[in-house]
């Protein structure tokens, strides 16, 4: 905890400093401002700042229950990932842990989320759009979008791979996969 108060202050500190820096260099003079009014600029250049339109996203999975699009990495495989979930209502995942800390970001929608062991969506709670949670490492929790949301809850989830996932019953056991 120490060591995370020091790199908050670190941080803190830094940022004061450039602040003021990166300030003056963007200061903009009249001639060069524009409005939401004024047409577009030219695309980035991609090997600058490479980007993905949404439209572009590639989505995976059951568009009536939940769907995945991976944005960078594997979450199977050594290394950083990002990816997107979204949860249709009515949807949830089981209880469940996984082997490492995994951090989300709520980007639309309501996410509802329960740490209890046993499945029961009355236990769940309310994470809406802009909220930050973190999936701390070998805890039970679970997740979706409960029945009679207007739209599917979108997520943004990073962590470091390969991550795995453990379903547990309702004494937060791990359990076997079956046999499909």
């Amino acid at each position: 905890m120490r060591v995370v108060s020091h790199v908050m202050v670190i941080a803190i500190i830094i940022g004061a400093c450039t602040i003021p820096t990166i300030a003056q260099r963007g200061a903009a003079d009249a001639a060069t401002r524009a409005t939401v009014r004024d047409p577009q600029g030219p695309k980035p250049n991609a090997a600058n700042v490479p980007f993905v339109l949404p439209a572009d996203i590639k989505w995976t999975g059951d568009p009536k229950r939940q769907e995945t699009a991976i944005l960078y990495g594997d979450p199977s495989r050594e290394g950083p990932y990002g990816m997107l979930i979204k949860w249709h209502p009515g949807n949830f995942s089981r209880p469940h842990f996984h082997d490492k800390t995994r951090h989300i970001y709520v980007v639309s929608g309501t996410w509802w989320v329960s740490s209890s062991n046993v499945y029961d969506e009355h236990t769940t709670y309310p994470f809406h759009a802009g909220t930050f949670s973190t999936d701390v490492a070998n805890t039970v929790h679970w997740d979706g979008c409960r029945t009679g949301e207007s739209e599917p809850a979108v997520i943004l989830l990073t962590g470091l791979g390969p991550v795995k996932t453990v379903s547990v019953d309702e004494r937060g056991q791990p359990v076997q996969p079956g046999p499909r």
